[in-house]
């Protein structure tokens, strides 16, 4: 594979379906190796055997990122197996919806731990090797990709849990943004609207058909779409940063 990431390292977390998946393989696409994690395994060893076919690098990691030592393991592996690390995107979410007074607090922690804490120690850990990517690569800059939603924007009823998760993820892109500008290490955030992907095969029934009917007479985005614009925001040159994407179908009002 030949392209704008050539010689670059890429992590791409929740890589086992959806928006990961076509993300790690659009990196791929564009000559990065690319690190993969997700807690299946299975599904991982499928894609890093279809980027490996079309002439890509890539390396399946399985891991909770709610635990912190599974994250660091996966970080460091990336970096000792592949040399190095210049990319991460931070894709790995869940999204649990209703009413707040309906909801049980082990599901608001569990969302918690996975859209932003998860996300957070991720980020912690490969922040060090992201900050020498850009100092000593060809590129000379390194990108963190942080993935939140249209709800990390606008609050919606029925999703205070998920939106404060995604509304974190929002804030602590831009902090960090203005934190490690200096190095060469951009931060952005993606915000995807209406998605076709299984992030909401975990709702309960009452919460898929009041989704459906909300959203099912419009053309959803796909994940590629997705996977597009975080490519777009990687492959910009050192002296441009994507701080803030929204990506909505275009018929979500």
């Amino acid at each position: 594979m030949d392209g704008r990431l050539n010689g670059t390292v890429a992590l791409v977390t929740g890589a086992s379906s959806g928006i990961g998946e076509a993300t790690a393989t659009t990196l791929a696409r564009e000559g990065a190796a690319v690190a993969v994690t997700a807690r299946r395994g299975d599904r991982l060893a499928g894609l890093c055997d279809r980027v490996r076919d079309a002439g890509g690098t890539a390396l399946p990691l399985t891991a909770d990122m709610t635990d912190e030592a599974q994250v660091r393991e996966a970080v460091e592996r990336t970096v000792a197996e592949l040399g190095r690390l210049d990319t991460l995107v931070n894709n790995a979410g869940l999204m649990i919806l209703g009413p707040a007074a309906g909801a049980t607090t082990q599901e608001w922690r569990r969302m918690v731990d996975i859209n932003l804490t998860g996300l957070m120690n991720t980020t912690h850990i490969a922040l060090p090797h992201l900050v020498r990517a850009a100092a000593d690569s060809p590129r000379r800059v390194a990108d963190i990709v942080n993935v939140s939603s249209v709800a990390g924007r606008i609050a919606f009823a029925g999703s205070a849990a998920y939106c404060a998760t995604k509304y974190g993820v929002v804030a602590f892109s831009e902090a960090l943004r203005q934190e490690t500008a200096d190095h060469h290490v951009r931060v952005s955030v993606v915000e995807p609207g209406s998605v076709d992907t299984e992030l909401r095969d975990h709702n309960s029934p009452a919460v898929l058909e009041a989704l459906t009917r909300r959203f099912g007479g419009i053309d959803r985005l796909q994940s590629q779409d997705i996977a597009d614009a975080i490519g777009y925001i990687v492959g910009r040159p050192r002296h441009v940063a994507v701080a803030e994407m929204l990506v909505r179908p275009t018929q979500q009002v």
